[in-house]
């Protein structure tokens, strides 16, 4: 599986990423980070993931951050988000569970979408990235479809980490169209997501 190397949505490589603090103080450039609006209901998935882990879901009285992004930390969300992506493999959870939906992390080596979001997040957050830059979100897929992806915040906005697609996106690149996503301020809260895109791209592409 090969990964973009750059984030030309943005306009920039690795060449014009800044260096320094890894984390500054969460600011809205416009269009590069979700229009969020006001509470929303979590997926009865998460919610169960939260009763069995309390722990992962504690939100933290400091302010939500943004993760500034240098070549070191590109290279570890290209790297953690391949590992994933080849490692573990897609199986539905009606298929591995018996349940139509069950987040958990993925122990035995397959999972659907929440696997691959729930372990990516895990696997940064030991890598020091905060945890409130790194948002579960749901989404409607190219075949409206509910499907799970990563945004991680960071100064050049939000990018998605997803199981179906080789690249690392801005969020408003992507084909999908957003819904929801975890509160920067409390991981056990939801957030509803304006996606007012008039259009999204019809298919994806490796």
């Amino acid at each position: 599986m090969v990964l973009s190397k750059t984030l030309s949505a943005f306009g920039i490589g690795l060449a014009l990423l800044f260096s320094g603090a890894s984390t500054t103080l969460a600011e809205t450039p416009l269009g590069r980070f979700m229009p969020v609006l006001g509470e929303a209901t979590a997926p009865a998935g998460h919610l169960e993931f939260c009763t069995l882990r309390p722990q992962e879901c504690v939100g933290t009285h400091t302010l939500p951050v943004v993760v500034k992004l240098d070549g070191p930390r590109w290279q570890e969300l290209l790297d953690i988000n391949k590992t994933i992506n080849t490692t573990i493999k897609p199986l539905p959870d009606e298929d591995q569970f018996g349940v139509s939906e069950f987040w958990t992390y993925p122990t035995a080596g397959y999972g659907d979408c929440e696997e691959y979001v729930l372990e990516k997040r895990r696997l940064l957050i030991e890598a020091g990235w905060p945890k409130s830059a790194l948002l579960i979100t749901v989404v409607k897929d190219t075949n409206n479809q509910g499907h799970a992806v990563l945004s991680v915040r960071t100064n050049q906005g939000d990018l998605i980490l997803d199981n179906q697609m080789n690249a690392i996106l801005p969020w408003y690149s992507t084909p999908y169209r957003f819904i929801k996503r975890q509160s920067s301020r409390d991981p056990a809260k939801w957030a509803a997501i304006s996606d007012r895109r008039v259009t999204t791209v019809a298919s994806i592409k490796n």
